[in-house]
């Protein structure tokens, strides 16, 4: 175990529970907060979207449970995994509860700390480091760059019902977004990129605007193409996910930014 006692970190106390961001894959992406806290907890209620070498970083005593959502397979409901983090923390453990990316950004950590919170159970918010970030940073393609963007929007790619945002309430305003937002960053959109793509274009974006697809980003299997708007449909035959999906002129840098070799 690393001694970090001269970083005066908080510990992770009995009762208590973490929602804590593991970044996008790469285990050097990890913050010293997060393997503090991965070397302190009894229980971690893991993600699917979790590297394994994470994991493996847990002290050997820790209970490791799977709360992976997997789509179009049978996955355990966000209610429930709440309730197990409540009654694991009044069992008196320790409970990690570890998200790929960023606990808020898209990984439902806000519901998770409001049910926390109205049970009456301490918690503590770690964030990691989310695919917009640092996946499209290993792909050779800032987030944003200075001539290109000084704006960009990141959207989920399906709605809780895993169909593409549309007529509820939170979805995006498509039209708005096609004039307004020189950048758009899709999660979870590869099912979906198709039927996003039509409604870009017929909002006003052009059919030969650069879209970079990057798959598995940060880890040994990472692939990334480089395509367009009209040919996105297409493109996503070519990959796999967990892919992060970026729209916008920052998608040509990759050509001369590409750094990454696994």
């Amino acid at each position: 175990m690393i001694d970090h006692s001269h970083l005066n970190l908080p510990a992770l106390q009995p009762g208590h529970v973490w929602l804590v961001g593991a970044g996008p894959g790469d285990p050097g992406l990890l913050s010293v907060l997060a393997l503090h806290a991965l070397q302190q907890a009894d229980v971690i209620v893991y993600d699917a979207l979790v590297d394994p070498r994470i994991l493996a970083l847990a002290r050997a005593e820790a209970l490791l449970q799977d709360a992976g959502k997997r789509g179009g397979r049978p996955s355990p409901r966000q209610p429930d995994i709440s309730a197990r983090l409540i009654a694991l923390a009044r069992d008196g453990k320790r409970v990690l509860r570890l998200k790929g990316g960023d606990p808020c950004v898209f990984g439902r950590g806000g519901e998770e700390a409001l049910a926390l919170a109205e049970a009456g159970v301490p918690f503590r918010i770690v964030p990691g480091i989310t695919a917009a970030i640092g996946g499209l940073a290993y792909a050779g393609i800032p987030l944003t760059h200075r001539g290109i963007n000084s704006a960009v929007t990141l959207i989920t790619g399906h709605n809780s019902d895993g169909a593409v945002p549309g007529e509820e309430e939170s979805a995006p305003d498509w039209a708005a977004l096609a004039h307004g937002s020189p950048v758009i960053v899709l999660y979870m959109a590869l099912r979906h990129l198709d039927d996003i793509a039509r409604r870009l274009m017929a909002a006003g974006r052009a059919p030969d605007e650069p879209v970079a697809i990057v798959s598995k980003a940060t880890t040994a299997a990472q692939r990334v193409v480089i395509t367009s708007l009209g040919e996105a449909a297409r493109a996503v035959q070519e990959v796999e996910s967990p892919a992060i999906i970026a729209i916008g002129e920052i998608a040509r840098l990759h050509e001369k930014l590409a750094w990454y070799r696994a």
